[in-house]
């Protein structure tokens, strides 16, 4: 039996695929200019606070598209406005454009050979985060998204982002900082949206969390005082090394014994000690810094109060002294439940739904979230690990590499999702 279409749906039909295969044909085209853009900025990494180059690169296609353009934002950040042909909802895309200290050892023919300073010692620098291919996908997007202003109810700002990795110390940056610069008004955004690619993620997939999918993260400093005295006479002074170690070993009792892991899980990492200065003298003092990564705000609650219970007492009972300092570097990356359910058919249109998959929490941390605190927000991870790889190396490793070809999904989620956002 034939089923007759009124003719009102077939135009409309016909009207969406004329649009999806206009689409298709920029995505295309695109493709070749964000991999040179990538390779590009990989090439040129700048860390923390310092993205000038990049910021101008940035800006310079922004603007050559015709967009809105500001500079300066939180130190170097950059943000385009692109107004669409019709009015409506404001949606943000967001991008991070620094790099890490990390001297580079892959092959590869655009490896990075810059060299700078951090924190007084000389260093390599690296997109060993997968940062330089969020700028070059956003990028993208906003070449795609320019051409096709009549699609666009509403407008999109992309937010070109500064130091997620966290300013230099002493420095303010990072989404709280342009949070704090007003980059969520003017015009008002409705909902923000964030990608991070994952090079231990097969190429062609998407991940996603709603709810907690990444952890606040925490930095303690933890001071002890003891008494300087002869290294063969332990028993004139009060050895700060030896507190120290009492201390690390009791603070790891607070998750493996203390903390309900059952609900979420928390972790508690030292990262650097500094003492002393000869083998055969007990120093006066030592210094102990690390993080604490928590999923749940009542856990953090109850690790900062537990760590700031044990770290005097243990001390005192060894006959020193030692205080403890925490500072929040990111809150919880909350992905709004709500907005979630909504976005996630779009995910499953652009990449299918066998290339779908919900990820578990993760204890690391992204500033995205404090762009969630102020409006609803999702986050998800894009495959960046080519077919056939042996060995993906993790982020923020001298190895980490990303396959090229992956980034084109990317270019197509992140545009699929504020054009339908906007189309709500």
């Amino acid at each position: 039996m034939y089923k007759i279409i009124p003719l009102a749906f077939l135009f409309i039909g016909l009207g969406l695929c004329a649009q999806d295969s206009n689409l298709e044909q920029d995505f295309q085209s695109i493709e070749s200019k964000v991999i040179e853009w990538r390779r590009d900025i990989h090439q040129n990494p700048e860390l923390s606070n310092r993205e000038f180059k990049t910021a101008e690169k940035i800006a310079k296609h922004l603007k050559s598209l015709g967009l809105e353009v500001q500079t300066g934002v939180a130190h170097t950040g950059v943000v385009g406005l692109l107004k669409g042909d019709q009015p409506g909802k404001v949606v943000a895309l967001r991008a991070d454009i620094d790099a890490l200290p990390v001297t580079e050892r892959n092959d590869l023919p655009f490896k990075s050979t810059v060299t700078s300073e951090y924190l007084g010692k000389a260093t390599g620098v690296m997109h060993a985060c997968g940062h330089d291919t969020h700028t070059a996908i956003l990028m993208g997007v906003a070449e795609v998204l320019s051409k096709n202003k009549d699609k666009i109810k509403g407008t999109v700002k992309f937010i070109f982002q500064p130091a997620e990795e966290g300013p230099p110390p002493g420095e303010e940056g990072g989404a709280l900082l342009m949070v704090k610069e007003g980059v969520l008004q003017n015009p008002d955004v409705d909902a923000i949206f964030g990608l991070h690619i994952n090079s231990q993620t097969p190429i062609g997939t998407l991940k996603y969390k709603p709810g907690g999918a990444l952890a606040s993260a925490q930095r303690f400093v933890i001071n002890v005082r003891g008494k300087q005295t002869h290294g063969s006479q332990p028993w004139a002074g009060t050895d700060p090394i030896m507190i120290s170690a009492k201390i690390i070993d009791a603070l790891q009792t607070i998750i493996s014994r203390e903390a309900e892991l059952t609900n979420e899980a928390a972790v508690i990492s030292i990262g650097k000690i500094t003492s002393g200065v000869r083998s055969n003298i007990i120093p006066e003092s030592a210094e102990l810094i690390g993080t604490i990564r928590t999923l749940d705000y009542d856990m953090q609650k109850f690790v900062n109060k537990r760590m700031e219970e044990m770290v005097p007492a243990i001390a005192k009972a060894y006959g020193g002294d030692a205080t403890l300092e925490i500072f929040t570097s990111t809150a919880i990356t909350f992905n709004d439940l709500d907005l979630t359910a909504k976005m996630a058919p779009t995910l499953e249109k652009v990449a299918g739904k066998e290339n779908i998959s919900i990820h578990k929490a993760i204890t690391g941390a992204e500033d995205f979230s404090y762009f969630q605190e102020k409006v609803p927000g999702l986050f998800f991870f894009l495959g960046g690990m080519a077919p056939g790889t042996t060995e993906a190396f993790p982020h923020h490793t001298p190895d980490f590499k990303i396959d090229d070809s992956g980034l084109l999904l990317g270019v197509k989620a992140m545009t699929h999702l504020a054009l339908d956002y906007l189309n709500m």
